[in-house]
C-alpha cells in the first residue's frame, strides 16, 4: 500500500504551492522557524486527520460529496480571502510582538476549510484504499505514511519563510513580501472558486 507511487503523490500534493504552504512561508518570515513550528504540526495533524475520516468513512463522503463539495469551496474560499487581507496588512518588523502566528490548533482546523487538504486525502483515500475497503491497521498504515511524507514537505516552506527574515527586516521589503504573498493566496483562492463554479455550472 505504502508503495513508490503513494510517496510520490503524497510528496507531489503535500510540497508545491497551495494555502497550507503559502501561510508557513508566510508566517516563517514574520515569526521565525521556532515559532512556526506548532502550525507545522497542527496542518499535519488536520491532514491525518482528513485522511482517516476520508478513508473510514468514503462511501458516504463520495455520495454527500456533490452536495458539500461548492458550499464548501465557497467558505474555504472566503477564508482563505480574509487570510490574505490578514496577511496584507501584517505589522511591520518593529511591532512583532502585537503578532502572532498560527498556532497549532488553528493550523489543524484550518484543514477542514482548505480545499486542496480535501482534495488530496479524497484522492489518497480513492487511490490508495484497498477496492474492498481499508481495516484499521491499513487506515492507520497510510495516515502514518502519509505524516511522514507531509511533515517534512511543508516544513520546508517554514523554513525556506525563515531563511528569508533575515533579508527582509527592512520594513518596505517585508511589506512587499507580505503583499505578493497575500497576493498569491487570494489569487489561489479566486481561482479554486472559479474552477468549482465553473464545474458546478457544467
Amino acid at each position: 500500500m505504502l508503495d513508490s507511487a503513494f510517496i510520490s503523490y503524497v510528496t507531489v500534493m503535500s510540497i508545491t504551492p497551495g494555502p497550507n504552504n503559502l501561510l508557513l512561508a508566510s508566517s516563517g518570515v514574520n515569526f521565525g522557524l521556532r515559532r512556526t513550528l506548532p502550525m507545522v504540526f497542527g496542518i499535519s495533524l488536520g491532514c491525518a486527520t482528513q485522511l482517516a475520516l476520508t478513508t473510514l468513512l468514503l462511501a458516504l463522503i463520495l455520495n454527500w460529496a456533490d452536495t458539500i463539495r461548492f458550499p464548501l469551496a465557497v467558505m474555504g474560499c472566503a477564508y482563505l480571502l480574509w487570510l490574505s487581507w490578514k496577511l496584507y496588512k501584517a505589522a511591520s518588523p518593529d511591532a512583532k510582538q502585537q503578532a502572532r502566528p498560527m498556532h497549532f490548533i488553528g493550523g489543524a482546523l484550518f484543514q477542514a476549510v482548505n480545499p486542496k487538504a480535501w482534495l488530496m486525502a479524497i484522492n489518497v483515500a480513492i487511490l490508495f484504499t484497498p477496492h474492498e475497503g481499508a481495516s484499521l491497521h491499513q487506515t492507520l498504515l497510510t495516515i502514518a505514511g502519509f505524516t511522514a511524507v507531509n511533515i517534512p514537505c511543508i516544513l520546508i516552506w517554514a523554513l525556506m519563510g525563515d531563511r528569508l527574515r533575515h533579508a527582509l527586516r527592512v520594513t518596505w521589503k517585508l511589506r512587499l513580501f507580505n503583499g505578493v504573498m497575500a497576493g498569491l493566496m487570494a489569487a489561489t483562492a479566486l481561482w479554486l472558486l472559479f474552477d468549482e463554479w465553473r464545474t458546478l455550472m457544467a
